[in-house]
């Protein structure tokens, strides 16, 4: 397979599981349990798998590549920087780790219906995962909505906050301060609950939470919003979020990172802590799926 290094340009061909090998680098501590390791292995191996069965070649900046080495597929080290400043860089112990994960999980992947599936995963969720269609407006089958308690007294930073002046919010958000309802009319009119009793608020309201207690919409100056639209535009750090006024600015808090689809990652680590199989991870955070290896998909 190939991969297009988005530093240099330049175009990786290496074998699927050194692939995975440094997928694996780039998306997990190495200092995570062996068996999150392993079932992070197996979720990114079925990613792959997926997108080379199908042909897939969308989001690469060249046709040669299969994928790049960026989030908008999966992080990736290449081999080459392993080698540099892992395997003699004082990281040898580490990427002899990751490498265990990578060969006690080789060639299995996960499938649906005897199809592989899109093995979707995220940093931490605020305690439980998303449904697919909360979030990405299709619905899938396997990544559905699931209680994730494990990661919310291991995972560093799992609340946030952060701040924005009413201007600041207004431009990210595009909306027209002129055209702001008076918060104390929207007090009146019982549709809204504003942020403070200023008439420069700006006054917001959570309408509706989804299955994962994400924000799905959210009434900001009277324009709604989805959540992820609000993450996306604020640049925050997840949908779970909480909004208050503090002073002459607002105080949004976020929980967990990421858009909470499929497998949490400090979840993963967190059943592992506690002594569950990469198998028994992966089943939990992806419904119904079974394993396969990849040999018996590429001989069809």
């Amino acid at each position: 397979m190939t991969v297009y290094l988005s530093q240099s340009g330049q175009i990786e061909t290496l074998p699927l599981e050194d692939y995975v090998s440094g997928v694996l680098a780039a998306e997990m501590p190495a200092d995570f349990e062996l068996e999150a390791l392993k079932a992070q292995a197996v979720a990114a191996r079925t990613f792959i798998v997926r997108r080379l069965l199908a042909g897939d070649h969308s989001g690469v900046p060249v046709p040669e590549a299969d994928v790049s080495d960026t989030v908008s597929h999966q992080a990736y080290i290449s081999q080459a920087v392993l080698e540099r400043k892992w395997e003699h860089g004082g990281k040898s112990a580490e990427l002899a780790k990751l490498r265990r994960a990578v060969l006690e999980t080789r060639g299995v992947i996960m499938t649906y219906k005897g199809q592989p599936i899109t093995a979707s995963f995220f940093a931490s969720s605020g305690g439980y995962t998303e449904n697919s269609e909360d979030y990405w407006n299709m619905a899938v089958p396997y990544l559905r909505s699931v209680a994730s308690p494990w990661e919310l007294e291991i995972t560093p930073n799992l609340a946030v906050s952060v701040s924005f002046s009413t201007s600041e919010l207004l431009s990210k958000l595009g909306l027209d301060a002129a055209a702001l309802p008076a918060s104390q009319d929207l007090a009146a009119s019982g549709k809204v609950k504003p942020v403070s009793s200023s008439s420069s608020a700006l006054p917001a309201v959570v309408l509706s939470l989804t299955a994962g207690h994400r924000v799905k919409e959210i009434s900001i100056g009277g324009t709604v919003f989805t959540g992820r639209e609000v993450r996306e535009k604020l640049g925050l750090r997840s949908s779970q979020f909480t909004w208050k006024r503090q002073g002459s600015e607002v105080l949004i808090t976020t929980y967990g990172n990421g858009h909470g689809v499929g497998m949490s990652q400090w979840g993963a680590n967190g059943m592992a802590k506690e002594g569950s199989t990469a198998t028994q991870i992966l089943k939990h955070y992806y419904s119904g799926v079974q394993f396969t290896q990849v040999s018996t998909l590429l001989k069809k």
